[in-house]
């Protein structure tokens, strides 16, 4: 690298600069101007909304890394062409190349694809390095791809931004993505793809990453129908909420499936045995007896006061009006606006026969009539009602389980004391799946473009339902971990869930290569695979990096209090966020020791905690990641439920960097070292 080459890189990056900041003053004074153009008040809303944004996006980004790469084309249609590429479209002027062109621009793709043997008509790629503290351009590498030369994922500068020390919120990988993940970041809008990553593959990164491209790609598309991205908790929502306004797109809508589907506050608490019934598939065929029992077919002829005239709808044809809309097989609410309009139609004809003009007033008269008539075979029923009228009768219930559910499981659902109205219950949190398939029985729901589903592996049969209602028409990235998985109705099978996520045929893809987690951490994550009962291929990692230490600590409690303080203190002597993962259980005890020490902890309190040294329950961890990881007591993670094993499995790779294992009781059989020695790879 010669110092005049690098001159005219710090030039060329100034040049963006100042396109960048003329690019904020312009979205500034359109924000102005917009807000007097639109022609209707939605229009205005949504314009000012979308250059608001806009200009808060590129006002907080000048002075970041402007580009991360550039392309040197010699052969193609591209032949003789120079461009840079970054996060976002930085604009010369009109009629001008852009200076910076977005990481997801078609000629982009060549960034993350070329290769020796196959250039793509690459002269050169040149990757750039950058500091961060200030962010500064430091320097950049060539790889002739022309000439056979590819470093690829031995890329020094790649391996230094992979292996940046984690502090805050998750940040992208535009910089690093990989060929195989490139390729699911790009696939079509229309392709609905199964992810099964190990720990530290970036499933996650990919899957907000096909968000962003897919925006850009389909963007009047999906700007209607929108785009979901479903995480397991506020914690996890928390962590990687910076990646998508990192990369231009903040019109995305994150929650977890919990709060998608609450109706209202959850008061009520149910036995493990409940909650399983009502998150098993079954349910959703108890449900829909449940709700169509209600319908009842006619019994009497309707007769409707029409002026001077009683017009009549003999039973017969009442009854083929309600079982052909029953045949039809749509939401009940639309069924009854159904018959209500067939019945209508009947007695519209039979007045016009009579020369009678039937004009809006009196098809609104007509409907108010046969409406209270509707109410004793069709009759109109909130969520709340159905599901209520099920788990507080036990009749009813028997009659809508009957052959699905054992009478022990209807037993374990069925309320001991039934509330006095469906108003006054207090549901509980697994209720919720229950009332969102009934109001998914009675109507459909809000309908998204594309749902991006993480930790998928952990969503219940029911759970799952209720994103394939929300995603009818759309496309689903599904990523997780088998291996993770430790709900009590964990996915062992990808397939099965994919069908009761409505996308049976789904691509399944496995990433397998980690980028985050360290091999010296992997070897150990990968002996405890065959302890979970899945069949998922081990990890290999890019990582050479990294140190483990297993400490056993003595003098009981006491001991291995003292020893977690001095593995956060010896932790803190390096950069980056540390973390200490627990039990559940014991998260409060190993809190008061740290803090009683001297030592700031931050909890996660369902968000993102802020500070170097979190608490972590390990039933929390899943999907975070820290640079230093002290994990206390395995066996006592392993002890706490059925899933254990995943649990542990899941706090094991949350390390970037080094892990301590600090235990007072017994290690787990298959852990690799015995107590009181430790295993170190090369330390950062």
């Amino acid at each position: 690298m010669t110092g005049t080459e690098l001159d005219r890189e710090l030039a060329y990056l100034a040049e963006c600069r100042a396109a960048m900041r003329r690019m904020v003053e312009d979205a500034r004074l359109n924000v102005v101007v917009g807000e007097h153009v639109a022609g209707d008040r939605y229009s205005a809303e949504r314009l000012g909304r979308h250059l608001k944004s806009l200009a808060k996006q590129l006002g907080e980004e000048p002075d970041g890394p402007v580009f991360f790469g550039r392309l040197d084309f010699a052969t193609g249609e591209h032949a003789g062409r120079r461009y840079y590429i970054g996060r976002r479209h930085v604009s010369a002027g009109t009629g001008r190349q852009p200076l910076v062109l977005d990481w997801r621009a078609p000629v982009s793709r060549v960034f993350y694809q070329a290769g020796a043997r196959d250039p793509q008509g690459l002269r050169v790629r040149r990757r750039f390095g950058w500091s961060w503290r200030p962010v500064a351009l430091t320097g950049f590498e060539d790889e002739h791809l022309g000439r056979g030369d590819d470093t690829g994922t031995a890329s020094r500068i790649v391996a230094a931004e992979i292996e940046r020390p984690r502090v805050g919120p998750m940040r992208d990988i535009v910089a690093t993505i990989q060929p195989e993940q490139d390729e699911l970041v790009r696939a079509g809008l229309d392709d609905s793809i199964c992810v099964q990553g190990a720990p530290g593959t970036g499933k996650t990164a990919v899957g907000l990453h096909r968000a962003a491209y897919l925006l850009y790609a389909h963007r009047q598309r999906l700007e209607r129908a929108g785009v979901l991205v479903l995480g397991p908790n506020q914690a996890f929502l928390g962590y990687i909420s910076a990646v998508l306004p990192s990369l231009g797109e903040v019109d995305v809508e994150q929650t977890t499936v919990e709060r998608l589907l609450t109706r209202g506050p959850v008061r009520g608490a149910d036995r493990e045995d409940a909650v399983l019934v009502k998150h098993d598939a079954r349910m959703a065929t108890v449900l829909r007896r449940a709700l169509y029992a209600r319908v009842t077919a006619p019994a009497e002829p309707l007769a409707v006061p029409d002026g001077p005239h009683r017009r009549r709808v003999r039973e017969e044809e009442l009854r083929d009006i309600v079982a052909g809309v029953l045949r039809e097989e749509i939401p009940y609410g639309v069924g009854r606006e159904r018959v209500l309009a067939r019945i209508v139609a009947v007695l519209r004809r039979q007045a016009e026969a009579r020369g009678q003009t039937c004009g809006a007033a009196w098809s609104r008269k007509t409907g108010r009539a046969v409406a209270g008539y509707l109410g004793t075979v069709w009759p109109a029923v909130t969520p709340e009602e159905v599901v209520a009228g099920l788990l507080g009768d036990p009749e009813a219930l028997a009659g809508a389980a009957e052959g699905i559910l054992t009478p022990e499981e209807q037993a374990a659902i069925l309320w001991r004391r039934p509330p006095r109205s469906a108003g006054s219950a207090r549901w509980s949190a697994a209720d919720m799946v229950l009332l969102d398939e009934v109001a998914g029985l009675l109507e459909r729901p809000r309908g998204y473009g594309h749902v991006i589903v993480d930790e998928a592996q952990d969503l219940s049969p029911m759970q799952c339902r209720a994103v394939a209602r929300r995603n009818e028409h759309g496309s689903l990235t599904v990523l997780g971990d088998l291996a993770q998985g430790t709900a009590p109705w964990a996915a062992r099978d990808w397939r099965d869930r994919l069908g009761h996520l409505g996308k049976p045929d789904a691509q399944l893809i496995a990433l397998t290569t980690g980028y985050r987690v360290p091999a010296v951490v992997v070897e150990i994550a990968n002996r405890l695979l065959a302890e979970l009962a899945v069949d998922v291929p081990a990890t290999r990692s890019f990582r050479a990096d990294g140190r483990l230490r297993v400490h056993r600590a003595g003098g009981g409690p006491a001991g291995l209090s003292a020893a977690v303080v001095a593995a956060v203190r010896d932790a803190l002597g390096h950069d980056g966020s540390i973390a200490v993962i627990t039990s559940d259980d014991a998260l409060g005890p190993v809190t008061a020791a740290l803090r009683s020490s001297g030592v700031e902890v931050a909890d996660l309190d369902g968000g993102t905690a802020v500070g170097r040294v979190t608490a972590v329950p390990a039933s929390l961890a899943k999907g975070l990641e820290y640079d230093h990881v002290v994990l206390v007591e395995p066996a006592e993670i392993v002890g706490a439920g059925a899933r254990g094993p995943h649990r542990l499995y899941v706090a094991l790779t949350r390390a970037v960097s080094r892990l301590d294992v600090l235990h007072a009781g017994p290690l787990p059989d298959w852990f690799p070292q015995p107590a009181g020695t430790a295993v170190a790879g090369p330390g950062r």
